[in-house]
């Protein structure tokens, strides 16, 4: 009896193993299917099991929805043109400057770009350059009226211009926070590229806080849009239909778009057309030193963990930064708690403080961590010494305003004075933030009152002879 029982088990499973070899066969391998009781709901969790296809952004309603607010800013003015050169008859470009070369006197001169609203009795905003040295500024909307734009102020370092035109209840846009953008997010920008009104382009953000030779006030977002000449002052949009910036740069050996294009927070902006509406201008913090980079060996040196912070590389003793206690050396870790994450960081942090009051500064000083307190100078602003000054202010003939070299900065050089702020006839001639006048016509010049009677004196031309890092050059300016 157990014997026929035990012999019943074993071809029982001869049967259940020959079964399973022959489903092997069948299958290939792969294991047998298991049933389910099958539902409506699950057929749905099924069908649903491929991953959703992803699409772009919706651009056009955005495009639709902030369209209007978008304006076209056609601008002319006159320019000075000197005629044929002077060359002589056997010279071989004579005949063709004879021929082509414009006559002496002024030449009209035209341009365009982009502007937008950001109020609805008629506020709009745009590139400083896009207005600068114009006589006649005019706007036009999406529904084709035109209105002539009264400049309200320019602010140069930011690139910043306010206009006003004569109309109510106009389409505006809304004002985003570029702080919140992240790196590889989708933007747009709508603009006039070529004077094609209202064309849009969309791309990406490239990077955040990008410092630009010569920009120091502005900490670009840098974006693949295309850009090109005319989107000067439109608007860059993120995916809520927010401006988060203004479109100013493109950088191109072609001078076209080529992929680089940087825009100004928008923040920024609405800072400066704030002030410039109620103040008429832009007041900009001062601290009084200067900095430079800090690489991993300079930071290895100070005894710090990353090079993170601005080194301090010399200090004015009778600025805002030296009456506090900075020196040479010191490493600026924050200021007023906000984290200096490199030393293009300071100076737009800086430049947002306002002048008179108190600034807290945490520097890095002999491998350990330091609080200082400084008063808020303002930059631009002569100091009411006579060994400091402004060498004929915004408006005077020459438009610097200078200080003299510390004594470290004159350890390093022949001596002059140090270019803080520049406009007018100056900035013209190319002087920049940064320069030393060494000499005027010649003449060595060691005090800003001394520069500001040398200039008072001058015809209507002058040399100035400036050091620029390591270059010395001549800089002729045609005076105010």
């Amino acid at each position: 009896m157990h014997e026929q029982s035990a012999f019943r088990h074993s071809a029982t499973l001869a049967v259940v193993v020959a079964f399973l070899v022959a489903a092997y066969a069948i299958f290939g391998g792969n294991p047998l299917p298991t049933a389910h009781a099958v539902s409506p709901a699950n057929t749905a969790a099924t069908a649903a099991a491929p991953p959703p296809v992803q699409s772009l952004p919706d651009f056009a309603s955005i495009a639709a929805q902030n369209g209007p607010a978008v304006v076209n800013i056609s601008v002319s003015g006159t320019v000075k043109t000197t005629g044929m050169p002077q060359l002589d008859p056997d010279n071989p470009f004579f005949d063709f400057f004879r021929r082509f070369a414009p006559p002496a006197g002024d030449m009209i001169k035209r341009g365009q770009g982009s502007g937008f609203i950001v109020s609805s009795d008629g506020v709009v905003l745009t590139n400083a350059h896009v207005v600068a040295d114009v006589s006649e500024v005019n706007v036009k909307l999406t529904d084709k009226r035109e209105f002539r734009a009264k400049v309200v102020g320019i602010d140069k370092p930011t690139d910043i211009a306010v206009l006003k035109i004569d109309a109510r209840d106009l389409p505006t846009v809304r004002i985003g926070d570029p702080q919140r953008t992240r790196v590889g997010e989708w933007v747009l920008a709508i603009g006039s590229p070529f004077g094609f009104e209202n064309s849009v382009t969309a791309g990406i953000i490239s990077a955040k806080s990008r410092s630009l030779p010569d920009e120091g006030y502005v900490p670009f977002i840098q974006t693949d849009v295309a850009i090109n000449p005319g989107n000067s002052g439109g608007p860059l949009f993120n995916l809520a239909g927010e401006v988060i910036g203004i479109n100013s740069q493109i950088y191109s050996q072609s001078g076209g778009y080529q992929g680089l294009s940087f825009a100004i927070p928008i923040d920024v902006a609405m800072k400066v057309q704030g002030q410039i509406r109620d103040h008429g201008k832009v007041r900009r913090g001062r601290l009084g030193l200067t900095i430079q980079e800090l690489d991993h060996g300079l930071a290895e040196s100070f005894g710090l963990a990353k090079p993170a912070g601005a080194l301090v590389n010399a200090v004015d003793p009778d600025g805002p930064a030296g009456k506090a206690g900075v020196r040479p050396g010191d490493v600026i870790l924050k200021l007023n708690g906000r984290d200096v994450p490199n030393s293009s960081a300071l100076p737009p942090m800086a430049s947002e403080l306002a002048p008179g009051t108190t600034a807290q500064l945490e520097i890095w000083r002999g491998g350990k961590s330091l609080e200082l307190s400084l008063k808020v100078g303002e930059l631009g602003t002569p100091v009411a010494s006579a060994e400091r000054g402004s060498a004929g202010g915004e408006q005077g003939r020459l438009g610097v305003a200078v200080r003299p070299l510390t004594p470290e900065e004159t350890r390093q050089s022949e001596g002059g004075l140090l270019v803080e702020d520049v406009t007018g006839p100056a900035a013209r001639a190319g002087i920049r933030p940064g320069d030393v006048i060494v000499s005027v016509n010649g003449e060595p010049v060691g005090g800003a009152d001394q520069l500001r009677a040398m200039v008072g004196k001058a015809g209507k031309r002058i040399a100035l002879l400036i050091r620029r890092g390591d270059n010395r050059l001549f800089v002729p300016v045609e005076l105010g």
